[in-house]
């Protein structure tokens, strides 16, 4: 765990694994229950839910984990070589090698499926949840969109383009990653945790419509799940009034855990 690399006004750590890219990240030390953020596809730990989770954390003397995926932002490796299996064990490497103790997980977008994969993994480590826009399965919903001109580039090149509001250039999609997303799929069956979950969704997200948060709700197991719906909000939910309900939101989950309050089964 212990290089350091530099990311300009800060120096971020360097977990180095055998045969597998090196996974950039920043710590705060802290106390327990820690945070631990999962970013979104093509994000990184530089944005506003990662380092607002970080000015809250460090005012609350909390353990907090911000961290890149292989192939995004200061971490090694190619984009286009990542799939949900290899960027939910670079979230589990971080969470076994690098936190400390019981964990809040809180996932963006892709980073909210790919949590929920983490605790299924390790659910003696992982005490709630926290999704904003979370989006399980995104890789069917988006092959579901692709237009005939995607879906031969697809079939003959194993990669096609999808244009982004947040990028101005195409993400490239591969075949690997859809075809690997299929085996993780979690919204056709019930999703055995048993922690308290959060999910907060604008309803004005036009990449992940907020009826996913509704679904995931419904499938999981436990009794503590709650969706908060914000009106006007967009995929990011990222501005001043956002991220107070983010960090309010997480402030009552870490409070539950520190109180000690039972796993709640369905």
């Amino acid at each position: 765990m212990g290089e350091a690399m530099s990311t300009g006004a800060r120096l971020a750590e360097k977990l180095v694994r055998d045969g597998q890219p090196a996974i950039a990240y920043h710590q705060l030390g802290g106390a327990a229950p820690g945070v631990l953020f999962l970013g979104g596809f093509m994000s990184d730990m530089t944005g506003a839910k990662a380092t607002r989770l970080e000015a809250f954390c460090r005012d609350a003397g909390r353990q907090y984990t911000r961290f890149d995926y292989r192939g995004h932002g200061q971490s090694a490796g190619r984009f286009e070589a990542g799939t949900i299996s290899l960027w939910r064990d670079d979230a589990l490497a971080v969470l076994d090698r690098v936190t400390e103790g019981p964990q809040i997980l809180v996932g963006s977008s892709m980073g909210g499926w790919l949590m929920l994969l983490v605790a299924l993994a390790r659910p003696e480590r992982v005490r709630g949840l926290v999704g904003i826009a979370a989006a399980p399965d995104f890789v069917a919903r988006m092959v579901a969109g692709f237009d005939a001109g995607q879906r031969r580039d697809l079939a003959e090149r194993g990669m096609t383009s999808r244009p982004s509001p947040y990028s101005p250039t195409p993400y490239p999609i591969t075949r690997a990653l859809i075809e690997d997303g299929r085996c993780h799929l979690l919204l056709d069956r019930p999703i055995e945790l048993a922690i308290p979950v959060r999910l907060l969704h604008g309803l004005a997200d036009d990449s992940v419509p907020w009826r996913v948060s509704l679904a995931l709700a419904e499938r999981l197991a436990s009794a503590d799940v709650r969706v908060s719906l914000v009106k006007g909000g967009d995929h990011r939910l990222s501005n001043a009034a956002d991220l107070d309900l983010l960090t309010a939101t997480v402030a009552e989950i870490c409070a539950l855990v520190s109180a000690g309050r039972p796993r709640c089964g369905g």
